[in-house]
């Protein structure tokens, strides 16, 4: 009998300890996104502890970003063979996502503000906004045909803006698909005729929220704000804080405009520096924050582009994006930091790259997984 409760013992001591509690929630909080949604499915208790992971990462310092940097390498001829790649800065892995988006058809990707891609054809548009992509909406192209319009969303609106061709009979002409009604308004108001020079998206950076689209020319400042309720601009508005502005760019941090600004002179990039913006009056507010120089050094040239979601600013070189700077803004300022993208490394001279930026939580992931036939896979770069 003595014998029988010895055995017992040791099987009992020889039984791992089962994860639970504070243990377990400090655990999962190092684990990534991905990694999470099968993690919620193992029983009621680690659902609750996944779930609670998150709300306490959300409330820290190095664990809070769920603001995902998303890369679409696609080739530059038909039939634009496309991979997606995605930065994860909660794990700080890079994560390939197969397969790529789903358009319906064969044509060039675009990305505009950040969070939304599309793709304008002379036979349709196609955009998603979603976190992951994963819904489409296909419409009839613009009356007016055009090479590098601006394209935005402003609310359940798709603006589309300038970069007529010269042969049309307003290359300014703007025009708004309703997404709920599924029809075009062409009596908007034209671009302002002193952007006319620079109405294309290349020389435009623009922002949205939900009532107005922002638009400002990179070179000089000068900005614009259109109001698709009215259908009319407002502006010219001066957003050039510091005269040492050599480029600028502006996007939507959370619900706060921002303009990030390219100092420099004849012999290169010296610095750069993020202001706040009052959409109201449009005066700028700061410097909020300045990019250290030894991350200016890894930009290299002056016309960088953004890619924001949230909190999180992603600044990168068009042409080459191999190292991508990134940017926290906080009540306690600005948290600098800098990613290698192995997928711009590794791109040839046929390929381009396609940014977006997202706020991804775990019902994306899930959904993607279990709606969109997403598979997700971590990479080791």
């Amino acid at each position: 009998m003595a014998t029988e409760n010895c055995k017992e013992v040791e099987v009992v001591e020889d039984q791992e300890a089962p994860l639970h509690g504070d243990i377990l929630e400090a655990i999962l909080s190092h684990v990534p996104l991905i990694d999470l949604v099968p993690a919620s499915h193992v029983s009621k208790s680690w659902k609750s502890a996944v779930f609670s992971s998150l709300h306490q990462s959300a409330t820290t310092t190095n664990n809070k970003l769920n603001q995902w940097l998303i890369v679409h390498k696609q080739r530059v001829r038909s039939p634009y063979h496309t991979t997606t790649h995605a930065y994860d800065p909660r794990s700080h892995v890079w994560i390939e996502i197969t397969p790529p988006p789903s358009i319906g058809h064969v044509s060039i990707l675009h990305s505009s503000h950040s969070t939304v891609l599309y793709s304008l054809s002379p036979s349709s548009l196609s955009f998603s906004s979603d976190p992951l992509h994963l819904t489409w909406h296909h419409a009839a192209p613009p009356t007016t045909w055009r090479s590098d319009p601006v394209v935005a969303t402003v609310g359940h609106r798709v603006i589309i803006a300038g970069g007529g061709c010269d042969f049309e009979d307003n290359p300014l002409a703007v025009e708004i698909y309703d997404v709920e009604s599924r029809t075009w308004d062409r009596t908007c108001g034209s671009v302002p005729p002193n952007l006319k020079d620079s109405s294309s998206s290349t020389w435009l950076s623009i922002a949205t929220n939900n009532t107005k689209l922002f638009i400002t020319e990179k070179q000089s400042g000068v900005t614009h704000a259109f109001e698709p309720d009215t259908k009319t601009w407002s502006g010219p508005f001066d957003l050039r804080p510091d005269p040492r502005i050599c480029y600028s760019v502006i996007a939507f941090s959370n619900d706060r405009l921002i303009l990030i600004g390219s100092i420099g002179d004849v012999d290169g990039l010296k610095g750069v520096k993020m202001w706040g913006v009052n959409c109201d009056t449009f005066e700028c507010e700061g410097p909020i924050g300045e990019m250290p120089l030894e991350l200016v050094a890894k930009l290299k040239r002056e016309n960088f582009s953004v890619c924001v979601g949230g909190s999180v600013v992603y600044l990168y070189d068009p042409e080459g994006a191999e190292e991508v700077i990134s940017c926290e803004l906080g009540a306690g300022g600005c948290r600098w930091g800098s990613v290698r993208c192995a997928v711009a490394i590794e791109r040839n001279r046929m390929e381009r790259l396609v940014f977006t930026c997202s706020t991804v939580g775990i019902e994306d992931v899930e959904k993607a997984m279990r709606w969109g036939n997403r598979r997700f896979r971590p990479l080791r770069w």
